[in-house]
């Protein structure tokens, strides 16, 4: 091969300069994410700091390193009542207060790696937002008016079903962290359930006689909660099901217990062919080392990891806060797939960002940054019709002397031929 110092051919001085006065448009256009993405915190940047929360929460639960590595110790140890919180975390008596009035009615817990990772200085911290109970829970005069979503869609014991090919088979009600915006709070009671397995086979049975199906998602609460031969045996039996090519998992663990991710549980994932798994990544604070070396033991078992965050007030709605976060999900090999628009549920009204927040965001991120960092702003449809995508529409016109009128990211106005 013959070695060119000069590099392709045909760019012209002319063309250099043009060149040179669009990089420097470019350069201006996302100087102000450069400026606001240092004072963005993330995980990867506050290992010593979340390790002096880890050392204080070991020494109020009595455990061990090792033990802070096992995950079944962390859900044992799960942080669930006030007296404990108030020995990690500084609490007034009306927080306290607030905090039990709250449980009162909605279940809470937070395990201790993810409480590790709350800043205990900082009241609006987006960790702690997610994981400690706020009083505007219970001020919440929202009330949930579609309970068609649950009664209409379950054509079997376990199932949820609101697709033409994919339906959902729900396996617990547990959680390994019970997130304050969650969409089931109301769903999953005070104790953990893991569904009878006659139920299960009943959904199996379901998917055998219906062949339209290709694409099952075992959630809960959340998948992992359950234990690794229990999904053995049902991705196993998926797997005798000719029909079905896709397995999925739902489970927030990689983000607040990535120690649930063992090399034994990816040994297992990996003899079940094509396992997706997404999780659920809201702010840049919560990727670790600790959840980036989870991540890449899925990777390395060739379960393909997504990532569906939820569009959160005062913790992610906001165009440089949501970029961040998509570029340091890719970072760890996890790759954006969906903003959810926050639903209409009691209690958490306050999470609620305007869909115009989402939009703005969705124009911020086209252009600004890779096309691997974009994810697809879904609003959830009432009485159970599903993800709609809702994006900002770049078709101005579609009939402009036979032309289609766009503008493009940047926002230029431009024509495009509709040949035919």
């Amino acid at each position: 091969m013959e070695i060119d110092k000069e590099g392709p051919k045909g760019v012209t001085e002319e063309g250099r300069k043009v060149a040179a006065a669009r990089c420097v448009e470019y350069k201006e256009a996302i100087q102000d994410y450069l400026d606001a993405k240092k004072d963005i915190p993330c995980g990867l940047d506050l290992t010593e700091k979340n390790e002096q929360q880890k050392k204080k929460i070991l020494s109020v639960l009595g455990g061990s390193e090792e033990e802070w590595n096992d995950w079944k110790w962390q859900v044992r140890h799960m942080i669930r009542d006030v007296k404990t919180l108030a020995k990690i975390f500084p609490l007034s008596d009306e927080e306290k207060e607030q905090i039990e009035e709250v449980g009162k009615d909605v279940r809470w817990g937070v395990s201790p790696y993810y409480a590790s990772l709350i800043d205990p200085d900082d009241p609006n911290c987006p960790v702690r937002m997610q994981s400690i109970p706020s009083i505007q829970e219970a001020l919440d005069p929202s009330v949930v008016t579609e309970p068609e979503t649950i009664l209409y869609n379950s054509p079997a014991p376990c199932i949820t079903r609101l697709y033409p090919d994919r339906l959902i088979i729900n396996v617990t009600n547990a959680c390994s962290m019970f997130c304050r915006h969650c969409l089931r709070r109301r769903d999953i009671g005070h104790e953990n359930i893991r569904y009878a397995k006659e139920s299960v086979k009943e959904a199996l049975d379901y998917i055998r006689e219906n062949t339209e199906i290709r694409d099952v998602l075992l959630t809960g609460g959340d998948a992992l909660m359950v234990s690794d031969d229990y999904l053995d045996w049902i991705l196993s039996e998926l797997d005798a099901i000719d029909h079905v090519e896709i397995k999925r998992l739902g489970t927030r663990t990689p983000v607040v217990l990535p120690m649930r991710i063992t090399d034994e549980f990816c040994e297992m994932l990996e003899k079940h062919g094509t396992i997706f798994l997404n999780t659920q990544f809201n702010h840049s604070k919560e990727i670790t080392e600790t959840a980036a070396a989870a991540i890449k033991k899925l990777t390395r078992a060739g379960v393909l990891v997504g990532n569906q965050t939820v569009l959160l007030k005062g913790i992610n709605a906001d165009k440089h806060i949501m970029k961040k976060l998509m570029q340091d999900t890719l970072r760890i090999r996890v790759k954006p797939y969906y903003i959810f628009h926050c639903k209409k549920l009691e209690g958490i009204r306050h999470f609620r960002a305007h869909i115009e927040d989402g939009l703005e965001i969705m124009e911020y991120l086209r252009g600004y940054t890779s096309g691997l960092a974009i994810p697809t702003y879904i609003i959830t449809a009432p009485s159970g019709r599903g993800k709609t995508p809702v994006n900002p529409n770049y078709i101005l016109n579609t009939n402009v002397d036979g032309q289609v009128l766009f503008r493009t990211w940047g926002g230029h106005v431009m024509k495009y031929d509709n040949e035919r």
